[in-house]
């Protein structure tokens, strides 16, 4: 009856996703959970699929503006896209999906602190920058960098698959502080990974019926433009305001993800 309702959702949703990165599933699982009384492993599967359109569109966006680090991205898509498929396989197991869940939530609160000292502590920068394939050639050579962003780009991949959040509030904070990159390209690396990521999240999902198409489509109409808004806007924003934002998108995450699996809400 109030399907008419989830472009217009999907719009605002994608500008928040697209800005900071995270994907927008911590808005729309408790959106169809609470509003359109889906299971939960339902509402993850199908924020999952609606987030392939929400990534492919400002991946777009960002590519156009040249803030994409592709071949990164390509590299540690290989280390998130299995941790989605077995994060996703996570959500038949209760138990498991629940304490994960905790655990990731109160880790992403120390995340958001610690992104809020060092924006505070650094000279905020303008997005003025496109890539440098010297610096990205150079982060790829050093093997311990990748070696750690890797493992821990599997988290972010399994964060995506067992709560369907896109898997950016773990993708973001790992380019940072384990590769160097700057926010504002952290950000729209992480939209582009999440294609990778999501695809395969969504697969397993599928195959466990939990998938409602037409919901994540419905979603995705109004998600093509809003991420349009979120890339552009993202742009304007100096690396410590983006950095404030995303720190705010982590909290609320982190809070909805603890809540969530302990049955608060």
């Amino acid at each position: 009856m109030w399907e008419w309702l989830l472009p217009i959702f999907g719009f605002f949703i994608s500008i928040a996703a697209a800005l900071t990165g995270v994907g927008g599933g911590i808005f729309i699982v408790p959106l169809l959970t609470l509003f359109y009384d889906f299971e939960p492993v339902a509402a993850v599967g199908t924020s999952l699929a609606a987030i392939i359109i929400t990534s492919v569109a400002s991946s777009a966006n960002y590519l156009k503006q040249k803030r994409v680090y592709v071949k990164a991205g390509l590299v540690l898509a290989c280390s998130t896209a299995p941790g989605a498929y077995i994060g996703a396989a996570v959500t038949a197991v209760p138990l498991v999906k629940m304490w994960l869940g905790v655990i990731f939530g109160v880790f992403l609160i120390f995340v958001a602190f610690q992104m809020v000292y060092k924006a505070l502590s650094t000279k905020p920068v303008k997005a003025s920058m496109v890539v440098d394939p010297a610096f990205e050639g150079e982060v790829l050579g050093n093997w311990r960098k990748m070696l750690l962003g890797l493992f821990l780009s599997f988290f972010g991949g399994m964060a995506s698959g067992l709560l369907g959040i896109g898997g950016g509030v773990v993708l973001v904070p790992v380019m940072c502080y384990a590769l160097d990159f700057p926010i504002h390209f952290s950000i729209p690396t992480s939209m582009f990974i999440m294609i990778f990521t999501s695809i395969f999240g969504v697969a397993n999902h599928v195959q466990l019926g939990n998938v409602n198409a037409l919901y994540a489509v419905y979603l995705g109409v109004g998600s093509v433009m809003g991420a349009q808004v979120g890339a552009y806007t993202s742009r304007r924003l100096s690396s410590r305001g983006l950095s404030f934002v995303f720190a705010v998108m982590l909290i609320v995450a982190s809070v909805n993800m603890i809540l969530k699996n302990l049955h608060y809400i």
